[in-house]
């Protein structure tokens, strides 16, 4: 019944794109971006700001992945996924409505910073970031309930560095190749965010990114949605509800691989803190 449920939906969303595409022209440009990074909240953030009346969501799915893996298809094809300019203004009553996306792999990829800076030039983007220990463990759940992975964890990050040898390079050497290993095994390699803020704000500048504390989101979400909401430049709102999404039940991590984990982090937390002028939740 799921696979029938999900072969259905995969024929609703080739259909939508098929109709949509010819009405890109007339459609909303996307405003904002979440980027990520994976697992680190951005299905909570995106479900926070799609209630805001401001904010239109896209069709079907939140995720459009134009950026990192159908960056091949026409553009008309990504504008197709977004709402039309006359109806959301219609149902916006004339205030400016806004739209976007999350795809948590944008953050992370070699071109994906570079192609957004070219074609929305305007657009701001998102980032959120929790404890990069934790994350590489959830992570790994998810892929291994996704059928990406069959190591156990302290398996898969010892195995981490002989699979992703090179694949970095070769990406960002040939925009053709795609690296399934570099997409779904990166467990330590993604949670060093430094090196990913660092690369996305040169592409797009500083100004345009906002990075956000999962830890506080989920802890105090009203100060930080706020923070939120005047980076997008939406007006005040009422009656936004917060909620955990995506949460995987798993195993408590061994206490032991847990600390030699939190110490590989350090250098790269202490970069971070630098650059962001503010210590990570998971570091206080």
């Amino acid at each position: 019944m799921r696979r029938g449920t999900e072969l259905g939906r995969r024929g609703l969303l080739r259909a939508s794109e098929a109709l949509a595409a010819p009405t890109a022209f007339a459609r909303l440009e996307p405003t904002f971006l979440i980027v990520g990074a994976q697992r680190c909240g951005t299905t909570s953030m995106f479900k926070t700001l799609i209630q805001h009346p401001d904010i239109v969501r896209p069709f079907l799915r939140k995720g459009i992945h134009y950026f990192d893996k159908n960056y091949d298809r026409p553009e008309n094809w990504y504008r197709g996924h977004f709402p039309l300019r006359a109806a959301a203004t219609a149902r916006h009553r004339g205030r400016t409505a806004q739209t976007g996306e999350s795809s948590p792999y944008y953050m992370f990829h070699p071109h994906a910073a570079d192609r957004i800076a070219g074609d929305l030039p305007d657009a701001r983007l998102i980032m959120l970031l929790r404890d990069p220990v934790e994350r590489a463990y959830s992570a790994h759940a998810h892929e291994l309930a996704r059928g990406f992975e069959t190591l156990d964890f302290e398996a898969a990050i010892a195995e981490e560095p002989s699979r992703l040898d090179g694949e970095w390079a070769r990406m960002a050497n040939d925009a053709s190749y795609d690296s399934r290993t570099l997409q779904h095994n990166a467990y330590l390699a993604r949670g060093r965010y430094i090196e990913q803020i660092e690369r996305v704000a040169t592409a797009v500048g500083r100004e345009r990114l906002l990075v956000v504390d999962s830890g506080d989101f989920f802890a105090t979400p009203e100060p930080v949605f706020e923070e939120v909401r005047e980076f997008l430049g939406l007006g005040p709102a009422n009656g936004i509800r917060f909620e955990r999404h995506n949460s995987r039940p798993r195993s408590t991590m061994d206490e032991h691989l847990r600390a030699e984990l939190r110490r590989s982090f350090e250098t790269w937390d202490a970069r971070l803190a630098e650059w962001w002028g503010r210590t990570p939740s998971w570091r206080r």
